[in-house]
């Protein structure tokens, strides 16, 4: 008898992922990912350039590139960032050289974008993962945002009824994650559960910008 052979099963190739978190304002996108810092997950977070003014406790370069408007507009003309949007009378934008050098060293990278941006990002690298942070509730979202910037009468009414207007994009991303706000550490690492399934992917997600 001839001697048996054993194949060798080909591994799934595990590729860098671009993961997108979005949702309404208020939502806690910047305290998911914060968590998921500390927690030590392995990712590179890209830094939003921004023209609001900063906020007490943020630091440049850290929680947001913070620009002038004419230093944003530049940045536009040059081509310089992979998508921007302006919210609420100020620009956000994500700098592209950025997101591409981090994917060339093999880095999962970790976006941070509103739902208009991420739609944007969709048509250009539709193999990254969305994933849309949802509020407990339309209350919640109303406590949380009250918190932030005080009563805001009819500017709160317009944040909540566009937030329930970006809710009907939720077909456009792959997972939704509902946050809560003594349960941060739960969010990242449903966040983190999901990047991992993403990499047992037989047909790995190739990611081209």
């Amino acid at each position: 008898m001839g001697e048996n052979k054993r194949k060798t099963l080909p591994l799934p190739v595990s590729n860098p992922l671009l993961v997108i978190i979005s949702g309404p304002s208020g939502v806690g996108k910047d305290a998911a990912i914060a968590k998921m810092q500390d927690m030590g997950l392995p990712f590179y977070h890209v830094v939003t350039t921004t023209t609001r003014p900063k906020r007490a406790g943020e630091k440049d370069g850290i929680d947001y590139h913070f620009v002038s408007e004419a230093d944003f507009r530049r940045q536009i003309k040059t081509n310089e960032l992979l998508e921007w949007a302006k919210v609420y009378d100020n620009y956000y934008g994500v700098p592209k050289k950025e997101v591409r050098e981090a994917l060339k060293r093999g880095q999962d990278v970790v976006l941070k974008v509103d739902v208009q941006g991420a739609a944007t990002v969709k048509k250009l690298a539709p193999e990254a993962i969305f994933i849309f942070l949802m509020p407990p509730s339309k209350q919640e979202l109303a406590n949380r945002l009250r918190k932030r910037h005080g009563r805001l009468g009819a500017e709160l009414k317009a944040r909540l009824d566009k937030a329930w207007q970006e809710m009907e994009c939720l077909p456009m991303f792959d997972y939704v994650v509902v946050t809560y706000n003594d349960k941060l550490e739960a969010t990242a690492r449903e966040i983190a559960a999901i990047v991992v399934a993403e990499k047992c992917r037989p047909k790995a997600r190739a990611v081209k910008l």
